[in-house]
């Protein structure tokens, strides 16, 4: 029979699929539209759930990753700022210690100046005693030896206001100021 009606459209001059044929649409139409119902009443609500379920996730992970970046962010400024302030505790250390360190630096200079110049006193005094100590030495050597010698040039004893005067005249001789002033150097 098929062969009969491709037959009779071959002589009509025109294909079976393209010619309309109404109960075939009819029928199409029909089980389309219940096809559409029952996609309407079962499908399309599953896929319009599971479709607003994944929205909802989305947006929750969006949501969730905007505040760990914000934490993030504001940890990280956070970390800035006491590393900052670490920088500055650790620079007004190191000034401290600097300071610190000049003035214990400056205080042994002074206290070692001050001490240098005690003992460069303490060295003048004893050189000056000793050289007042020599000079006496020296005077009352010179007295006996002036003594001495004149008894020899005279043969006699001398009474004490010709030793005196004897020992003056000898002593007024030296120089004992250029004596001390070597004794200095």
């Amino acid at each position: 029979m098929n062969l009969l009606f491709a037959a009779e459209e071959a002589e009509e001059g025109g294909s079976g699929l393209v010619s309309p044929v109404i109960g075939v649409m009819l029928w199409t139409l029909i089980v389309f539209g219940i096809t559409l119902i029952v996609l309407w009443k079962v499908a399309f609500p599953r896929i319009a759930e599971a479709l607003d379920k994944r929205q909802r996730m989305i947006e929750e992970s969006i949501d969730t990753a905007e505040k760990t970046k914000r934490e993030a962010d504001e940890l990280l400024r956070e970390y800035r700022e006491r590393l900052s302030d670490a920088r500055g505790q650790a620079d007004d250390i190191v000034a401290r210690a600097r300071r610190t360190a000049d003035a214990h630096e400056q205080e042994s200079q002074a206290e070692a100046r001050t001490k240098r110049e005690e003992m460069m006193d303490q060295t003048r005094r004893d050189i000056e005693a000793e050289t007042r100590r020599a000079i006496q030495q020296i005077r009352s050597e010179v007295a006996d030896l002036t003594v001495l010698a004149t008894e020899k040039v005279t043969r006699k004893s001398l009474d004490s206001s010709d030793q005196k005067r004897l020992v003056d005249e000898a002593l007024a001789e030296l120089d004992f100021a250029a004596l001390a002033n070597e004794e200095r150097r």
